[in-house]
């Protein structure tokens, strides 16, 4: 049976709308006086509960804005790549409710009549939450205005300019410092304790230290290496800890699917926290219609490409790898692709015969598995827990800072990476061998790698294959500066051309691709397989005709097509958004930077 913490939303957390500069000139005091709320511990723990926010299993769509899947959804990065974005245009992300709020309490916890211990513990939670607050602010506007209190209607720092992101950068870490040392490692399940304080502390180190590192328009390349120590320290120290370790009961093909598809992840020790759910205590979500890959994403063939064979090679060394069809490209590879894609031969509940991939206009054919609930009871659909930290993460966070510093060790990626790998059943990463020989396909992807060059590489891809469809894809590439990644249109299965196509494995064929001009036949008319099951007709085309696929080559074959819209990636603006124009208006003194 799960714990379960009912929160009680406070109505001054939850309610206050926000006016002029996102909400800053609004006041939490209205509905709650310090004098009679911030008195005892039940009310510090009833405040910092109605903060609560947490990712839930819509994180599984969020790598929308990444190379990672096509998509139909309206997202902003592809917006910007193929439109006209401009300050007008581009008007969310300004809010700032959630921080009023937050430094609300830092401003009145002290009243309390409690311990310092137990005061720091409530200071500790609220810092935390800022620090992620601001996190998100850097990544979206880098410069931002730092405000560690409330602000009164008359209060001039209200109409005050945006300050340096090495002020906001070091404020988040003294934040994430102060929150580390002081926020209890015993908390109710399914909030954040000690050492989800610390999983955020190296989650924005490594992402301050890269991103500095990578990004020279900031000029601030000499201050990455304290970054990236931090990160090393914090995600070494967890490590040391002994709390947590990568699940792993020596089923290669099972262990790494049942981190997303659990109905309690409570008991799990790689999941550091874990957003619980659970249909008959009223809390339940179910993702599948969205999630699966035929009706607003589909994993991208360039994903596909990078996960290793199962012996460790690399499938882009593999002889015509590129003109592989959906049944053999699937074959001998790392299991964490058939634990996150559907693989020919898998049986969809309640069918009895394996599913058969479902091609559309705009998707790749590949379908989407991990964020999927294979069941068809509602309480098993909605009751699955999302892992919002897992120690995967710290072992590649650990791997990859120590890399970024030029210091790792054999035995260091040993006790990291390689716990990963011994998990999917792969043999170990050899620093020296990855190093003498980087992959020549993500050269290509990171070219502005320049040293320790191929155990970066490699560990770049292990995060993209470990967190695929986790929302860290498109972090990374922003860190990275490798946006014009975001160029190319995600593709999909390779079709030789016109013909019958096996796609479940079995060696029987299972589709037929017909010229587009061609007409599908009646239903009593289609062709069947020798198991006596009609063929699933589509006509091939290029795209921009009345096909039901499009290929790249139309009828002489090639790789689904999902869009032929231009992208353009214009750095370093795209890295960063505007402040929207009426915000710039309200106050002048707000100024638009990076070309925007």
């Amino acid at each position: 049976m799960k714990k379960y913490l009912y929160i009680l939303v406070i109505a001054a957390v939850s309610t206050l709308a926000a006016c002029k500069k996102g909400g800053l000139d609004r006041f939490p005091q209205t509905s709650i006086s310090p004098n009679l709320f911030f008195n005892t511990e039940e009310d510090l723990a009833l405040y910092v509960n109605g903060l609560l926010s947490q990712p839930d299993r819509g994180t599984y769509l969020n790598d929308q804005s990444s190379d990672n899947v096509a998509t139909t959804a309206a997202v902003e990065v592809k917006n910007i790549m193929v439109g006209s974005a401009n300050s007008q245009n581009i008007t969310t992300g300004w809010s700032w409710t959630r921080l009023r709020n937050i430094n609300y309490l830092l401003e009145n916890y002290s009243k309390a009549q409690v311990t310092q211990t137990i005061k720091n513990h409530y200071a500790g939670l609220a810092r935390y939450y800022r620090a992620e607050f601001y996190l998100d602010k850097v990544k979206r506007f880098s410069d931002v205005p730092w405000y560690s209190g409330t602000l009164d209607p008359a209060d001039k720092d209200l109409y005050k300019g945006r300050d340096p992101r090495k002020l906001v950068a070091d404020s988040i870490m003294a934040d994430l410092d102060f929150a580390y040392k002081n926020v209890r490692e015993s908390v109710p399940t399914g909030t954040p304790g000690k050492w989800a304080v610390a999983t955020l502390y190296a989650r924005a180190a490594l992402y301050e230290g890269t991103y500095r590192k990578y990004h020279d328009e900031l000029g601030l390349k000499e201050s990455a290496n304290t970054f990236l120590q931090t990160a090393a320290r914090v995600a070494g120290e967890i490590i040391a800890s002994g709390k947590f370790t990568i699940y792993n009961t020596g089923k290669p093909e099972q262990d790494y699917a049942a981190l997303f598809s659990s109905q309690d992840l409570t008991g799990n020790s790689e999941v550091i926290l874990a957003n619980i759910f659970d249909l008959t205590k009223g809390k339940g979500q179910n993702v599948n219609s969205t999630v699966f890959g035929d009706y607003e994403q589909a994993p991208a063939k360039d994903l596909i490409q990078t996960y290793l064979m199962k012996d460790g090679s690399r499938f882009t060394d593999v002889a015509n790898y590129a003109q592989m069809g959906f049944v053999e490209e699937f074959k001998n590879r790392d299991p964490r692709m058939s634990q996150t894609m559907v693989y020919p031969g898998w049986v969809r509940v309640p069918d009895a015969t394996p599913y058969i991939q479902r091609l559309n206009k705009n998707f790749t054919g590949y379908h989407q598995l991990k964020g999927y609930v294979n069941s068809t009871d509602n309480n098993t659909l909605n009751g699955v827990d999302f892992p919002v930290y897992r120690y995967a993460e710290i072992l590649l966070t650990y791997a990859e800072a120590l890399a970024e510093l030029g210091t790792l060790t054999q035995s260091q990626l040993d006790q990291s990476l390689n716990l990963l790998r011994r998990r999917a059943g792969l043999p170990d990463l050899n620093l020296a061998v990855a190093n003498a020989n980087p992959d020549p396909a993500l050269k290509l992807q990171y070219p502005n790698v320049t040293s320790n060059i191929g155990v970066i590489l490699e560990i770049r891809r292990e995060r993209r294959v470990e967190f695929a469809f986790e929302n860290l894809r498109f972090d990374d590439l922003m860190r990275w500066k490798v946006g014009k990644l975001l160029i190319k249109s995600p593709e999909g299965m390779y079709f030789k051309g016109l013909g019958k196509y096996d796609l479940t494995g079995d060696g029987v064929d299972d589709i037929i691709l017909i010229d587009r001009a061609a007409t599908i036949p009646a239903e009593e008319q289609k062709e069947k397989n020798p198991l006596g099951v009609k063929l699933v007709y589509y006509r091939a085309g290029t795209i921009g005709t009345d096909a039901t696929v499009y290929l790249k080559n139309g009828n002489s074959g090639g790789n689904i097509v999902t869009e032929n819209v231009v992208r353009t990636f214009e750095e370093p603006k795209f890295y960063y958004r505007p402040i929207p124009q009426q915000q710039v208006v309200l106050n002048p003194n707000l100024k638009q930077i990076f070309g925007w």
